[in-house]
């Protein structure tokens, strides 16, 4: 099979698509055709080995896993013995987490992993992306306490996790303040936002406004910069959390009202994920949630894909396509925004 494969740290450059050997599934293993799969904010940082602390999770010194990817939507190919949960044919949504191997054309993962059907009335494409920012931004939002009547910002609103944070938090009851650039302000209020900040005019910390819950998805602001943004008892959650935030955790666990919390999408229990993803199938199939697609590259392109994600400056999702183009409907109706 044709797999992206990263054997060392670096540019773009060092992503090759290469023949390697398609994987054999185990008794309670499901073969996947992956038809679509996400490349996320977070590819080009395991795969520059950069900030370093990253090391911890992908190799100290080169990728322990070679072929990347972690989320993605196919087709069982194949089923184990002992599988039950599904059969063959079936349209499939799924995460791989840290066992990577998502931009290939094949993977293996047990039944009991986190992957579900696939919602019926979306793209591959986008039920790729509903694994990337959606089970994020529905983690995150559950771990600031998310509920009806509380008022929120979302700091990047317009790419992956925050546009599905923004739909998330709407459809959780929560009155929504989204901050983005002027070129995006239309899409984020289709989204339901309703209120929307230009951060190249306006600094929501300056503003005087102040908020139960601020949840920085780009991690651009900061605890400090924000206290005075937040009320009291408020809470605020930044996606890519440094040493100094961590020990602001620590210290607000313990002492004053408003609090610095933490998630880690990545570690919550297999069991967890799974519901989730038929939580999010359901909101999907009810007209409910939608994905937000940029745009989409062959495999051939890999590299490309890594340096456009890298400009910071995509809207929604970009998908890496395992098959030719026109055999995957990306803008699959009303519910694919372009």
């Amino acid at each position: 099979m044709k797999a992206v494969v990263c054997t060392k740290y670096g540019s773009p450059d060092v992503l090759q698509l290469k023949e390697v050997e398609t994987p054999v599934p185990k008794d309670d293993e499901v073969l996947i055709k992956i038809h679509a799969a996400t490349v996320n904010a977070t590819d080009p940082v395991f795969r520059k080995g950069e900030p370093f602390i990253a090391r911890m999770f992908t190799g100290l010194t080169r990728p322990k896993k070679s072929i990347p990817g972690t989320e993605f939507a196919g087709e069982i190919e194949t089923v184990g013995k002992d599988v039950t949960q599904f059969k063959k044919g079936d349209q499939i949504f799924a995460q791989t987490g840290l066992g990577y191997g998502a931009h290939a054309e094949y993977i293996s993962l047990p039944e009991n992993g986190p992957l579900e059907i696939k919602p019926t009335n979306i793209s591959y494409g986008e039920a790729a992306a509903v694994c990337d920012g959606a089970l994020g931004a529905l983690v995150f939002l559950r771990k600031l306490d998310i509920q009806s009547g509380k008022e929120i910002l979302i700091n990047g609103a317009s790419g992956s996790v925050g546009t599905y944070a923004v739909q998330l938090a709407k459809y959780f009851g929560a009155e929504v303040t989204a901050v983005c650039g002027n070129t995006n302000i239309e899409l984020v209020k289709t989204l339901g936002a309703d209120k929307v900040i230009d951060y190249s005019r306006d600094d929501f910390t300056r503003n005087r406004r102040s908020y139960d819950i601020i949840f920085d998805v780009v991690a651009k602001s900061s605890f400090a910069r924000c206290k005075a943004s937040l009320k009291q008892k408020a809470r605020y959650l930044a996606t890519a959390p440094t040493l100094a935030f961590i020990f602001q955790v620590l210290w607000t666990s313990k002492i004053g009202g408003k609090k610095a919390v933490m998630a880690a999408p990545g570690l919550k229990p297999t069991s967890e994920k799974k519901k989730d993803l038929l939580f999010l199938k359901e909101l999907i199939e009810a007209g409910k949630l939608k994905s937000v697609m940029d745009r989409s590259y062959p495999m051939e392109q890999i590299a490309e894909a890594h340096r456009y994600v890298e400009t910071g400056h995509k809207k929604g999702n970009v998908v890496l396509t395992i098959e030719p183009t026109h055999k995957l409907l990306l803008a699959a109706g009303a519910d694919c925004i372009l």
